[in-house]
């Protein structure tokens, strides 16, 4: 039995690709600024969840975005 690929809502291979590309070719230097720069927006916040609330977490998250 095949096993269906399922992606994040707004997401298909393409993009993921596209993504996975984009970090392939980042340098280490580059993706440090980038996590430094996440940490500097003020427009979100970075919070610790136990593992098994997280898919919890990634609904509510989906639905938020689903609903602007």
């Amino acid at each position: 039995m095949a096993t269906q690929n399922q992606f994040p809502l707004g997401w298909d291979e393409q993009r993921v690709r596209q993504t996975i590309e984009y970090y392939d070719r980042q340098s280490e230097d580059e993706a440090v600024a980038e996590d430094e720069a996440a940490f500097d927006n003020q427009d979100q916040a970075f919070v610790q969840v136990p593992l098994e609330l997280l898919p919890l977490v990634r609904d509510l998250i989906a639905k938020h975005y689903a609903s602007v």
